[in-house]
């Protein structure tokens, strides 16, 4: 638990029997005839007697939200108020919602007016909101390892919330963690100890941890409470996080997290990390963000310099956000809405990454229409740092943006305005999409692995940066084969999001093992 913050969560609520809307005597029986709730007459619902008891049915039962309001479509006695205090306005599919609600951990620290605020921005039904919250939740790993590769650094959360860092990849494929094993390749940051991190973000100087609690900590240039040198360094040798929390002469180190004061007030469930935008999503679907770069407007920044997140306006405004991710320069946002989900997106379009048919810039969120067109409901996003991916709900893969490499899989190098869906990856359903640069990575459901876009061979060590590597574009989905972890599933995979250094990739598996690859191999081989 985040002990940095004062916040409490809601207490539990108990329901009884309004007695205003009740007889009591009606409640007695008045005969020596036993009265059942299992023997009513024809036509009257067992349990509508009893309704306190019928809640803790649907609840315990944990019902979905469709499925509660089927209840209400196909019986009278679910839409009418339950009488039981204190939501006896609602019908007892609304009271389950809500209490189910109540369990969910991003709901439970709110306030009884965030709560209704919150119902509103989803719609006016407590079904939605736990719709709404089960699909935040559905693309969380909260409780499970979780992995953010930032270049030449590279960041792990444990599945109780313990945060490990570790520099530069140099070896094909490697072994980095285990719940079992002690590695030394890995320093933890003690500075965080008693304070439970729940998701991590990482690219080139920068690094940013959000607590259990919605506090966000963060080594970020201008806009850490301290606002001196919290940069990440990008020699990559042993990259930890120094535990003076001052500057140092080693390059090599960066500074102590520190929670970022501006946020203080917003409960944050997520932090995306592009190379010139920063952006957060609290618990309300708000979305809160900031440019880094004077070249990119977001329609809410005065000036670049002034790095503080403020909320996105425009079409966002009143519509909760499920996921948001972040490239090189443009933001994604899966949107949530009763009938689905849609994706928005805004920044800079060259290369037509936005995905709205055009290269032209956007201010502000902008709906993708594509997906209606392809008749694709969206579930999960990935911003890499030149083109992006979408997730279906029937596992489709759409990809957009530049088409360097092959990196969209649809057989060619151009560039894609709009998002097309991606065809030859087998039999499996994908479940996982990961996106970095000039590359993709899909996972199937039978645990199978496809690659399409840029392979990278090492020509020579020695030689500068811009000539040591060539790419091979693989243009459409290729089996990966190099990836094959004996007695291993792999769930996860992320990329890193930088595009000076040679790509490389962390992996996840079932097992909750971290392996890490060097995306460039001997080009002897």
């Amino acid at each position: 638990m985040d002990m940095a913050t004062n916040r409490t969560p809601s207490p539990s609520i108990i329901h009884q029997l309004n007695p205003d809307a009740t007889d009591p005597s009606s409640l007695q029986p008045q005969s020596e005839v036993c009265h059942s709730p299992w023997h009513s007459p024809p036509g009257v619902f067992p349990l509508a007697s009893i309704p306190s008891l019928l809640l803790h049915m649907l609840t315990s039962c944990n019902f979905k939200p469709v499925d509660l309001a089927h209840l209400e479509a196909t019986c009278s006695f679910f839409r009418k108020s339950t009488d039981l205090i204190p939501e006896f306005e609602l019908s007892i599919c609304e009271v389950a919602a809500l209490e189910m609600c109540r369990k969910r951990s991003m709901f439970k620290w709110m306030s009884r007016k965030e709560g209704e605020e919150l119902k509103e921005r989803s719609g006016g039904s407590w079904k939605l909101v736990l719709m709404y919250l089960l699909a935040r939740e559905g693309l969380m790993r909260t409780g499970k390892l979780q992995a953010a590769a930032g270049g030449s650094h590279n960041v792990i959360v444990t599945a109780s919330g313990d945060v490990y860092t570790f520099g530069k990849i140099d070896r094909p494929l490697q072994l980095m963690y285990s719940a079992t094993t002690d590695f030394s390749l890995l320093q933890k940051i003690s500075s965080l100890e008693g304070i439970r991190i729940i998701q991590a973000a990482a690219s080139p100087g920068k690094t940013i941890l959000v607590s259990d609690s919605g506090q966000v900590y963060a080594c970020v240039p201008g806009i850490s409470q301290q606002g001196k040198n919290e940069g990440i360094s990008q020699q990559g040798q042993n990259e930890g996080i120094s535990q003076q929390g001052q500057d140092e002469e080693d390059e090599s180190t960066v500074m102590v997290p520190i929670i970022v004061d501006n946020l203080k007030e917003i409960f944050v469930v997520q932090v995306a990390v592009g190379v010139f935008l920063v952006a957060f999503l609290s618990r309300e679907g708000r979305v809160y963000a900031f440019s880094c770069s004077d070249e990119l407007e977001l329609g809410h920044q005065n000036h670049p310099e002034v790095m503080e997140p403020r909320p996105l306006t425009g079409e966002l405004e009143n519509i909760p956000v499920v996921q948001i991710g972040a490239g090189h320069c443009y933001l994604l946002a899966l949107a949530f809405h009763p009938n689905g989900m849609s994706v928005y997106s805004l920044g800079c379009g060259e290369g037509g990454k936005l995905g709205h048919g055009s290269i032209s810039s956007e201010k502000l969120p902008r709906l993708i229409n594509q997906f209606q067109i392809l008749k694709v409901q969206p579930i999960a996003i990935s911003a890499g740092i030149w083109h992006a991916a979408v997730l279906g709900q029937n596992g489709e893969v759409c990809t957009w943006g530049w088409g360097n490499c092959g990196c969209l899989g649809n057989g060619d190098e151009d560039f894609q305005a709009v998002p097309n869906i991606v065809q030859g990856l087998g039999v499996g359903k994908a479940i996982h999409i990961a996106t970095g640069n000039l590359s993709t990575f899909v996972v199937l459901d039978n645990g199978q692995i496809y690659y399409f876009g840029a392979e990278r061979y090492e020509i020579d060590d020695d030689a500068p940066l811009e000539s040591i590597y060539m790419a091979n574009a693989v243009l459409k989905p290729k089996l990966v084969s190099y990836l094959k972890l004996p007695g291993e599933k792999i769930v996860h995979i992320s990329l890193a999001k930088s595009d000076e250094e040679f790509d490389h990739i962390i992996v996840l598996t079932e097992s909750e093992n971290v392996y890490t690859l060097r995306m460039a191999i001997d080009g002897d081989d």
